[in-house]
Formats: structure tokens, sequence, C-alpha cells
């Protein structure tokens, strides 16, 4: 089974003198794969499936058994997440933890914005919005150029990512006479110095969402932020405390605490600050790493019981 490899991780439990085999799957697929073939091995290592997005999971006796029987434990990127596989698939609320996605904080730090602009050839005289997001309808991009379309002419769209929704997304900037307002910079290996150009930070999600690295990671920059309660945001963002929460799918609103932003720079700095606090206190990646380690050693103390 090519790429199993990647997902099994080896975990050295407090007290023992050799290592025992975990996997860890993330997605459907590799998912039903391990858990067919451990089936089919007589189930020779516990499987912990982590689940990232907030779709809702059918309630069939195939999910329940996948999440239920097959899955030693369960791990979700957020709270509500973990709810909903509690009320849908029906998995045990004991054998389910919450483990956030970890940001490398030593990284993701507030920069020159001057800097980054001059060296990304992106304008010093304008207020920047931009989103860092693959190109999916559910991420809301459609909804953040029609805002945009809005505010006044001294302020700049930054698009990073690429994705199914490119060309309708150039194709609608075009009608909306944008083009010279808005940059699509495509997928970009290395996303700190965009972040660090922005002025504004906006993730106009309406779908699927746990908690999103790439708010975390503009949280962490210092960057302000305008965005939704999908799925797991509303754990990250609050409103009017670590950012400006708005309705899903409102163009109109996205628009209004956009403007904010723009004209407020007292409550830029304000939300900016507050979410950076909150991001390094709860979301970092020696967090995360940590709360893992708890959970591969409750699973292999588990199975020597």
């Amino acid at each position: 089974m090519k790429g199993l490899a990647a997902m099994v991780g080896w975990v050295r439990a407090e007290g023992s003198t050799h290592s025992s085999r975990i996997f860890n799957t993330h997605s459907s697929t590799d998912s039903w794969l391990v858990s067919l073939a451990m089936l089919a091995l007589g189930n020779p290592a516990p499987i912990v499936r982590t689940r990232h997005i907030s779709a809702k999971v059918s309630g069939n006796w195939m999910t329940r058994w996948l999440y239920g029987k097959a899955a030693a434990k369960v791990v979700t990127t957020g709270q509500l997440i973990r709810r909903r596989l509690i009320d849908e698939a029906g998995v045990a609320p004991g054998n389910i933890e919450s483990v956030p996605t970890g940001i490398d904080t030593a990284r993701f730090v507030p920069g020159d914005r001057t800097q980054a602009r001059a060296e990304l050839r992106l304008p010093s005289d304008k207020k920047l919005v931009g989103i860092v997001a693959t190109l999916r309808s559910w991420k809301g991009h459609r909804y953040l150029i029609e805002a945009f379309k809005g505010l006044p002419g001294d302020s700049g769209l930054v698009i990073v990512g690429d994705g199914p929704q490119r060309d309708a997304l150039r194709t609608l900037i075009e009608d909306q006479g944008l083009t010279e307002r808005v940059w699509m910079t495509g997928n970009q290996i290395n996303v700190v110095p965009w972040l660090q150009a922005l002025d504004v930070f906006a993730l106009p999600s309406y779908a699927n969402e746990g908690v999103p690295q790439a708010l975390i990671q503009a949280m962490l920059v210092g960057l302000p932020c305008v965005t939704t309660n999908a799925g797991s945001i509303g754990e990250l963002a609050r409103h009017e405390e670590t950012a400006l929460v708005v309705p899903m799918q409102d163009a109109v609103a996205l628009r209004e605490g956009l403007s904010r932003l723009i004209l407020d720079e007292s409550l830029r700095k304000r939300l900016g600050d507050t979410a950076r606090a909150n991001c390094l206190d709860r979301y970092s990646l020696e967090r995360m790493l940590d709360d893992m380690e708890s959970v591969f050693e409750g699973v292999i103390l588990n199975v020597r019981k």
C-alpha cells in the first residue's frame, strides 16, 4: 500500500523500553485504506483518526464503524468538529479529543511592512487587504471581491493561493473593473512576507472549516482580521476581541468590517495585538506536539492493558 509509511508514527510510551507503531490518518481515503488493511491483518496496530474539517458526516453504519470501531482514538482540530462527530457519527465522548493545529510561532512573526512590499513589488501607498487560501468556493473569495469593490480607491486586494475557482475569480475581478487594484499571486511556498505586507486579513469562509491555519498564521503576524463563524473559526475569532466576525455570505457586512479596520488604526493594532497573544498561548506548534504525544501515549498504554 504505497504511501502508508508517511502515516506511521513511532511513539515511546512513558516507562516503556521499546517503541510501538501507530497509524495516524488525516483524510477519508487514507482512513478507509488503513482501517481495512488493519482489519485484514488482524489489527496489528491502532489507528488515530484526525479530522480537520467541519463538513457533515453520514451517520450510517460504515461511518460509525470507521470512527468508532476502527479508530482507537479520534482527534479533531476544533471543539465544534468534536461535537458533530459525537452527535452525527456516534463517537463516544471519551474516545475523541480536540487538538488544534499548531503553527511555528518563531516563523510567523510581525515584520517590516514597507520592506515586505518592496521585496514583493506591492504598492507602498495603499491599504492592502489580503487572503491566503486555496481558491475554493466555500472560502468566500467571491464575497471578498464583491465587498472590496465598495472600498476606497486607495485600497488594494492581494489574493494568495490557487485552486479550482481561479478562472471564475479572474473573470469576476475583470467584470467588476478591479484588475488594477487586485493582485492574484498564485501559490506561494513562503507566505510569511505576503502576510507581513498586508494591513488587514480576510477569511470569509462559509463552510467546512476547522480552525484554519491561515487565520492563525495571519494573527501570529499581528494582522487584524475579518472573518466569519464557519466551522470552528469561532474558537479562534472572538468578535471585537481577536477579530471582527461578520455573517457568512454577506458582502455588505464584510465590506463594513473591512472599512472599519482600514479607517481605524487603533482598532487594527488592538485586534492584531490581542489575536497574536491569544495564538501564542493556544496555537503553538509545541503545544500541538505535546498534546498529540499525550494522545499517542494514551493509545499505546490502553492497547497494552
